[in-house]
């Protein structure tokens, strides 16, 4: 018997939004109804699920989901094992688009608009900062913020001329080079100096970090343009949500296991040996991509087409890792393989995922401020009460 979301909904006691958080969170199935866009819920599913939360609420003494913030968004759609971006397959996207134009798709630029306008100028062109990759971006980012005054237009056409201005100068600060037009893949290309097939490989990994639903990051975002601040604030701000070790930080700890693996070690000794160690195995298991992540796969495949020499040292860390956890690779493994298969600079997988998901970002922030709402949680007091 299928339910619809309604009657899924009621079963479960819960409002629409939060029965359709569940299943971009992969907790509950929906199936689709032929010759119709209508999705469906198996009943025995729904009363998994139903089970699941009161034993949750028994053991926890308050449902988890609880404090989970739900937010209506047309951006990107996580459902069956599957990504959108705004309806389309971000897989099938990944095969030919750049970064720039899934940012068109994204900020919904309808006249695809790549002028900058304004008068701010770049700085910070010449030299390396002695920072990290989150600080020099975000050290960037604050001395463009106060230079560029047509950011405060929080109107779409403001926000989505500062948000190419941000991308380009995030690009810029990553390649270590001055601002360009040029598409992001071929100026990391250019500095990274890798040939047309290798930068396909890094346009492929854009694409498919750009947005991924209400993410740490992205909800904070989300908050911070929930107040009226610039699209630089709430670049900046998801920066430092990024720059956590649940978070971005795994591709960083993702692509450090590579590169102990790449110096001889064998796969399946060196994750055993960190998961002895009391430590965890980034890189795998994504709850929302229960039978393996799409991007994965995508970045992967694409690597050992342009690296054949490389196939051999994925299988077998992919392969070692699924066996001692139980989990498929993810988006940070494959950014992490892309990284060392192509003898990028250390920290560049998540250098990837920074400038990939300003576009998100962006797009999350333009959505918000259209909402006009300010996003004002509420906390749920669990301490002692005053006698009264």
């Amino acid at each position: 018997m299928l339910l619809t979301s309604r009657q899924a909904a009621d079963r479960l006691g819960i409002k629409l939004d939060t029965l359709y958080a569940y299943v971009s969170r992969g907790r509950l199935r929906s199936v689709s109804v032929p010759g119709s866009r209508e999705r469906r819920y198996r009943v025995e599913d729904v009363e998994v699920l139903r089970d699941t939360r009161n034993s949750e609420k028994g053991v926890r003494g308050t449902d988890p989901d609880a404090l989970m913030p739900v937010i209506g968004s047309s951006i990107c759609l996580i459902e069956n094992g599957r990504l959108y971006y705004r309806g389309e397959d971000a897989i099938l996207l990944s095969e030919v688009a750049t970064l720039e134009q899934v940012a068109t798709l994204l900020w919904r630029d309808e006249a695809g608009s790549d002028s900058e306008g304004g008068d701010a100028t770049s700085v910070f062109s010449d030299g390396i900062s002695t920072s990290g990759l989150i600080e020099r971006c975000q050290t960037r980012l604050a001395a463009l913020a106060d230079k560029d005054l047509p950011a405060l237009d929080l109107t779409r056409a403001g926000v989505i001329r500062t948000g190419r201005r941000i991308l380009r100068e995030l690009a810029a600060c990553i390649a270590l080079r001055s601002p360009s037009p040029e598409p992001t893949h071929r100026q990391l290309a250019v500095a990274w100096r890798l040939d047309k097939a290798r930068a396909d490989i890094l346009r492929r990994c854009l694409v498919l970090i750009a947005d991924h639903e209400l993410n740490a990051s992205t909800f904070v975002a989300r908050c911070v343009a929930s107040t009226g601040a610039t699209p630089y604030a709430v670049v900046s701000a998801a920066l430092s949500a990024l720059s956590g070790r649940r978070h971005g930080g795994a591709s960083a700890r993702a692509e450090a296991l590579f590169a102990e693996i790449a110096r001889g070690g064998d796969p399946m000794a060196v994750m055993a040996g960190r998961l002895a160690r009391g430590e965890d195995l980034p890189g795998f298991g994504q709850f929302l991509y229960p039978a393996g992540d799409p991007r994965a796969v995508a970045i992967l495949d694409a690597i050992v087409q342009a690296l054949p020499k490389a196939r051999i040292q994925i299988e077998t860390a992919a392969a070692a890792g699924t066996r001692l956890t139980g989990l498929h690779p993810n988006v940070d493994f494959a950014l992490a393989a892309a990284a060392t298969g192509l003898g990028l600079p250390r920290n560049a997988a998540l250098a990837l995922f920074v400038v990939g998901r300003t576009v998100g970002w962006i797009a999350h922030a333009i959505e918000q401020y259209e909402s006009g709402t300010l996003i004002r949680p509420r906390a749920r007091y669990t301490g002692v009460r005053p006698d009264i």
